[in-house]
């Protein structure tokens, strides 16, 4: 079976990774960087997690993104497969997505390798 590489990012420190599929969580599920409590912590910290999980929308997105890994793992050429999960600074939404993700797959027997890019950067002000 191939091996599924999930890269969670910030489109704001630099240009998203090379990907099979890239999800871009910018514009349609609310970042936690809003709210006070939330912003200096990281996707490490399940008050984060909890709070994009819990946004509508975010589970069926996994999902959706699962099947899809799926799919590409039954082509004809199949082989090792990369998923990029993109957030504004790649703190929050991209990474809790992206563990979510790597969650389902492998328990849908997928070999999973998870990196957070810019996780441990800076807060990006804006």
């Amino acid at each position: 079976m191939a091996t599924v590489t999930v890269v969670s990012f910030g489109y704001l420190h630099d240009a998203p990774p090379a990907a099979d599929l890239t999800v871009d969580l910018r514009h349609h599920f609310r970042d936690p960087h809003v709210s006070p409590e939330l912003r200096y912590m990281t996707a490490k910290d399940r008050e984060v997690r909890d709070a994009v999980m819990g946004t509508p929308g975010i589970r069926q997105l996994v999902a959706a993104a699962a099947e899809a890994v799926t799919a590409f793992a039954a082509g004809p050429s199949a082989g090792d497969i990369t998923v990029a999960a993109g957030c504004a600074g790649g703190r929050h939404r991209a990474p809790t997505v992206a563990r979510a993700l790597a969650t389902r797959l492998i328990a849908a027997g997928h070999a999973v390798i998870v990196q957070h890019r810019d996780i441990d950067k800076p807060v990006v002000q804006r």
